[in-house]
C-alpha cells in the first residue's frame, strides 16, 4: 500500500475543520472589500398559496477574506507575475485567465503540521516574532517523515488562538509571528502544492509594519508559483497531536479571480 492510498483508507477518521466562520466584523486584511451578509428576502414576504415561503441571501467579500487560498495572480513584482507574465497585460478585461484562482486544481492528499511552537517547547510564538529556516527544519524533523515535493504543507504559530480578540488578531501595532525570506526560501525548496499558516498574512510582520512590504508572498507567488492559504484554524489539530493527515482543499472556480474562500478539511484515521 502506497502513501496516498494508506491516506485515502483513513477516510472514515476523524475530520478537522480547517476554516474560520464569516460572520460581519471577523478580522482581516484591510486591503480587501469586508465581508457583508444580509437578507434580501425573508420568510413572510412572499407566501405561496400552499403557505409555503421562502429566505435568501446576499452575501458581499473580497476573495481575500477569512480563509482563503492566493492564485498565482494576486502578487506581482516590478510588474511581473509568475512565469514572467506582464502584470498589467494579464488583467486586461478584467480577470486574470492564465493565472487566476481556476486554475488552481482541487487537492487532496498528504498534509502536514507543522508545529513551530512545538518545536520550540512553547504554547505560541510571541507577537512579530520570525519563523527561520532552523525554526522550519526542527518542526519538520517532528512529523513522521519530511516533506515531499506536491504535499499541503501548514505552518501553526499559535496565533490562531487570537482569532476571538478580533482586530488585534490583525497585529497592526504588535506584529505577527510569521516566516520571513529565509524560511520561505527552504520551504518553496521542497515543492509542496501550496503553503498555509494561522496568521492574517502568510508572513512574519513586525510590530508597527503592517502589511507595508510582503517578502513572502513575492518568493512562493511570483518567484516559485506557489500557491498561499491564509487564516486557518489549526489550534484543535495542533492540540490533538496531528501532524500528518489526508488533506481536502477546494477552491471554489471563479474565473480569473486573484483568490477564493476554501475550507480545508484534514481527516486522521481513528486509533
Amino acid at each position: 500500500m502506497n502513501e496516498l492510498q494508506r491516506l485515502l483508507a483513513s477516510l472514515d477518521g476523524d475530520v478537522f475543520d480547517l476554516s474560520r466562520p464569516y460572520v460581519i466584523g471577523m478580522p482581516q486584511s484591510p486591503n480587501h472589500p469586508r465581508y457583508w451578509h444580509s437578507l434580501p428576502r425573508r420568510h413572510g414576504d412572499m407566501v405561496r398559496a400552499d403557505g409555503g415561503s421562502a429566505a435568501n441571501d446576499l452575501i458581499v467579500m473580497g476573495t481575500h477574506v477569512g480563509t482563503h487560498i492566493d492564485a498565482l495572480a494576486h502578487v506581482s513584482h516590478d510588474g511581473v507575475l509568475h512565469g514572467g507574465r506582464d502584470a498589467a497585460a494579464a488583467q486586461v478585461g478584467g480577470r486574470f485567465e492564465e493565472s487566476g484562482v481556476h486554475t488552481v486544481a482541487p487537492f487532496i492528499g498528504r498534509g502536514v503540521l507543522l508545529d513551530i511552537p512545538a518545536a520550540r517547547g512553547v504554547d505560541a510564538l510571541p507577537a512579530g516574532e520570525e519563523v527561520t529556516a532552523a525554526d522550519v527544519a526542527d518542526a519538520e524533523a517532528l512529523l513522521p517523515a519530511p516533506i515531499r515535493q506536491g504535499d499541503g504543507v501548514l505552518i501553526r504559530t499559535g496565533w490562531g488562538a487570537n482569532w476571538e480578540a478580533g482586530d488585534a488578531y490583525l497585529g497592526k501595532e504588535s506584529g505577527v509571528p510569521g516566516p520571513g525570506p529565509e524560511a520561505a526560501g527552504l520551504l518553496a525548496s521542497k515543492r509542496p502544492a501550496f503553503i498555509g499558516s494561522d496568521s492574517i498574512a502568510f508572513e512574519h510582520l513586525p510590530p508597527g509594519g503592517g502589511h507595508a512590504v510582503l517578502p513572502v508572498h513575492r518568493i512562493l507567488l511570483v518567484e516559485h508559483g506557489i500557491n498561499i492559504v491564509e487564516t486557518l484554524a489549526l489550534e484543535e489539530l495542533a492540540a490533538a497531536g496531528h501532524r500528518e493527515f489526508l488533506l481536502v482543499l477546494v477552491p471554489l472556480p471563479l474565473v480569473g479571480a486573484t483568490g477564493s474562500p476554501v475550507r480545508p478539511l484534514a481527516i486522521v484515521p481513528r486509533p
